[in-house]
C-alpha cells in the first residue's frame, strides 16, 4: 500500500536541504548523486522511476540541474513553499562561503603560498570534469543509440562550433525519432537501477497518487508565470532607478538571467558562456581569475555555477558601485545580483513546469527527447572538460610550454576519484598540498 505524501514532515524535510547546503561538495554529478543515495535509497522519499523523470527535465532545462532538482523534489513534496525552501537553502551556504573566500582571494592573492595552493587546484578542478562527464554518462548513456547522441554531441560542439541550444534540439528530435524505431532504448527503465528490487517502495511511488498542487491547470501556470515575471521586473526596475541603466549591477542583472535562460546543459555547459560575457565582454575579471574562481567553486558546497557569485564580487571589486573605499561592499551587492538573477529563472521552471513534467512522466514521447537531450549534455560537458584542460596544460595558449606538472596532477586526481574512490574534498585537498610544495620547492 503507498504512503501519503503528507507523511513526510515538512521540517524534516527543511532540516535535509539545510543540511545538504553545506555538505553538497562535488558538482552536479556528486550532488545528484548524494540525493539519490540519501532520498532514493537510504530515506525511500521518492522512487527511482520519479526521481530520473525529474532529473531528466530538469537536465534539458538551462541552469544549474542538481539545484533544480532538490527544488522540484522539494515541490512535489510540499508545494511552493517546499520547493522555495530546497531550492534556496541549495544555494545560501555556498553564497556566504564563497563572499568570504573570494574577498581572501582578492587580498591574499599575491601571497605565494596561496598562488601554489591554487596552482594545484586548477588540474585536480579538470580532473573532477572529466570525472563528472564519466559519472553522468555512466547513468544517462545505457545504450549504444545515447552513446551515439553523446559523441554527435562532442563533435558538434568541440569540432562545428554549434551552439548549444540547437544541440539541444536536435539531440531532442534525435530522441523523439527514437521513441518511434527504437522505443525499448528510450524507456527510463532501461537504466541499470531498478528501484523495487533495489530500494523497495517509496513514500512517492512510482503509482502514489498525484498530489493536489502538482496536478496541472491552466489557471495555475499563468498565475506562477505572471508572478515570477512580475519579481523580475520589479528587481529590475528598482536597480534602473537607483543605479541607471549602465550601472555595473543592472548590467550584471540582464547577463545573468540571459545566462540563466539561453544556456543549456547545467553549470558545466553554462561556464563557456559566463566566461566569454565576463572577461571577453565586460572585462569584469580576467581569464586567470575566471579558472581561479571555477577552483575556489569546486571547493564550495553547493552548485558549480554558484561562480557567477565569483564574477560578481571581483566584478564589483574591480569596478565598484559605491565610494572607492567600500570594495568590499560593492563585491557583495554585485555576488548576491549575480546569484539571484542566475537562480530566479530555475525557481520558475520548476514551479511552472513541473505540474506537466509529473501528468506526462509516462508518456514516452516526452520522456524519450528528454533522454536524447541528457545524452547530448555528457558530449557538452566533456567539451568543457578539454576546454579547461587546454587552459591548464598550455597556461600560455598552444604556443607556449606544455606544464608536466598539472598533466600529473590531473591524472592522479581522476585516478583517486576513478579508482580510489576518494571524495572531492580530499582531492582538492591532496592537489593544493601538491601545488604548494611544488611551487615552494621551485623557488627556493
Amino acid at each position: 500500500m503507498n504512503k501519503n505524501i503528507d507523511t513526510i514532515p515538512f521540517k524534516q524535510a527543511l532540516w535535509y536541504w539545510f543540511k545538504l547546503g553545506f555538505i553538497s561538495f562535488g558538482g552536479p554529478a556528486g550532488q545528484i548523486s548524494m540525493m539519490h543515495q540519501e532520498l532514493v535509497e537510504k530515506r525511500k522519499w521518492i522512487s527511482e522511476h520519479r526521481f530520473l523523470h525529474a532529473l531528466n527535465y530538469c537536465m534539458v532545462l538551462p541552469g544549474p540541474e542538481a539545484q533544480q532538482l532538490a527544488t522540484y523534489i522539494g515541490w512535489l513534496m510540499h508545494g511552493v513553499s517546499g520547493g522555495i525552501a530546497a531550492g534556496v537553502l541549495f544555494v545560501l551556504p555556498s553564497l556566504f562561503i564563497l563572499i568570504a573566500l573570494t574577498w581572501s582571494y582578492l587580498v591574499f592573492n599575491e601571497v605565494p603560498a596561496v598562488s601554489g595552493i591554487l596552482y594545484g587546484i586548477k588540474p585536480a578542478v579538470t580532473a573532477i570534469i572529466v570525472f563528472a562527464a564519466y559519472r553522468i554518462g555512466s547513468r544517462a548513456l545505457s545504450n549504444r543509440y545515447l552513446k551515439l547522441i553523446a559523441t554527435l554531441s562532442f563533435f558538434a560542439i568541440f569540432a562545428l562550433n554549434i551552439p548549444f541550444p540547437l544541440i539541444v534540439l536536435g539531440a531532442g528530435i534525435l530522441g523523439w525519432l527514437g521513441a518511434h524505431y527504437f522505443p525499448n532504448q528510450f524507456h527510463i527503465s532501461e537504466h541499470p537501477v531498478n528501484s523495487i528490487i533495489s530500494h523497495g517502495p517509496a513514500v512517492i511511488d512510482d503509482h502514489t497518487p498525484m498530489p493536489v498542487h502538482a496536478k496541472f491547470t491552466w489557471s495555475k501556470i499563468y498565475k506562477t508565470g505572471l508572478t515570477g515575471f512580475g519579481i523580475w521586473a520589479s528587481l529590475i526596475i528598482v536597480l534602473l532607478i537607483n543605479f541607471g541603466r549602465h550601472s555595473l549591477l543592472t548590467h550584471m542583472a540582464w547577463f545573468f538571467t540571459k545566462a540563466a535562460l539561453l544556456t543549456f546543459g547545467g553549470a558545466y555547459a553554462v561556464l563557456p558562456y559566463v566566461y566569454q560575457g565576463g572577461v571577453e565582454h565586460f572585462s569584469w575579471l580576467n581569464g586567470t581569475q575566471m579558472m581561479d574562481g571555477l577552483a575556489l567553486g569546486e571547493t564550495t558546497p553547493g552548485p558549480l555555477i554558484m561562480v557567477v557569485a565569483f564574477v560578481g564580487f571581483v566584478g564589483g571589486w574591480n569596478h565598484p558601485v559605491f565610494e572607492p573605499d567600500s570594495l568590499a561592499w560593492s563585491g557583495i551587492a554585485a555576488a548576491s545580483i549575480a546569484t539571484l538573477f542566475t537562480f530566479l529563472p530555475s525557481f520558475l521552471f520548476i514551479l511552472i513546469g513541473g505540474p506537466l513534467v509529473e501528468a506526462t512522466r509516462d508518456d514516452l514521447k516526452l520522456t524519450a527527447p528528454l533522454k536524447g537531450i541528457t545524452a547530448a549534455v555528457v558530449g557538452v560537458i566533456l567539451n568543457l572538460a578539454v576546454f579547461f584542460a587546454w587552459h591548464v596544460l598550455w597556461p600560455q595558449n598552444l604556443n607556449g610550454s606544455f606544464d608536466p606538472f598539472s598533466a600529473l596532477t590531473g591524472i592522479a586526481a581522476f585516478l583517486l576519484l576513478l579508482k580510489f574512490k576518494r571524495g572531492i574534498v580530499t582531492v582538492i585537498g591532496l592537489s593544493a598540498i601538491l601545488g604548494l610544495l611544488y611551487s615552494l620547492s621551485i623557488t627556493n
